[in-house]
């Protein structure tokens, strides 16, 4: 019966591959850049001086839907993981490629979104309620785009036959950044489009 080769580990103290462990240390870091953009939208919701506001302008039956795309998404990469770590490469690719479609579609959405908000004059300069939703949506949107790159090149390294079993984790890896990308925009649409809905009319007034 034949074994799998595996690449050699290199455990920290705490057990945990050194690559794996300076990945949570930099999700951990990235935590921080979006607790303090999400602590400034908080911070200014509501004390925009000209609309429009949150209320008049966001759409959560499209943004919803943009929001399952990108669920869906990483249940997709759970499939890819599962699969690579089998080694069963084809499965695999057609998964992983199936995330990166997912999450281009997701950014499609986010484009789209952007366009209709500039169009009804909703700009990062408008107001305080454009600036820190632009920002904010805005990184992470560039966080997707990364995501999707990556995903990308797991899936044409694999056409290649270079990401074989010794490769598992960065493909793990890749799923860190992927779910967290993930849990991000529930809570910016949690923060974002839920809130400013419920609160109505009277922001901003």
């Amino acid at each position: 019966m034949s074994q799998v080769a595996h690449a050699p580990e290199h455990p920290t103290v705490t057990g945990i591959d050194n690559r794996k462990l300076l990945m949570w240390v930099f999700l951990a870091s990235d935590c921080l850049f979006f607790g303090s953009l999400i602590a400034t939208y908080l911070i200014y919701f509501g004390r925009s001086v000209v609309g429009p506001y949150p209320h008049d302008i966001l759409d959560i039956p499209v943004t919803s839907v943009s929001t399952f795309v990108l669920l869906l998404s990483s249940f997709m990469f759970v499939l890819s993981l599962a699969a690579h770590t089998r080694g069963d490469y084809k499965a695999f690719r057609v998964w992983v490629f199936c995330t990166a479609v997912l999450g281009s579609t997701f950014l499609g959405f986010q484009v789209f979104e952007f366009q209709h908000f500039v169009h009804e004059g909703l700009t990062p300069r408008t107001n305080l309620f454009g600036t820190t939703f632009f920002t904010l949506t805005g990184f992470h949107g560039a966080h997707v785009t990364i995501g999707v790159v990556w995903l990308l090149t797991l899936f044409f390294l694999s056409l290649r036959g270079k990401l074989g079993a010794d490769k598992n984790l960065a493909v793990d890896l890749a799923g860190l950044y992927w779910h967290f990308v993930d849990i991000v925009w529930i809570v910016i649409f949690t923060v974002i489009y839920l809130t400013g809905v419920a609160l109505g009319p009277g922001v901003g007034k």
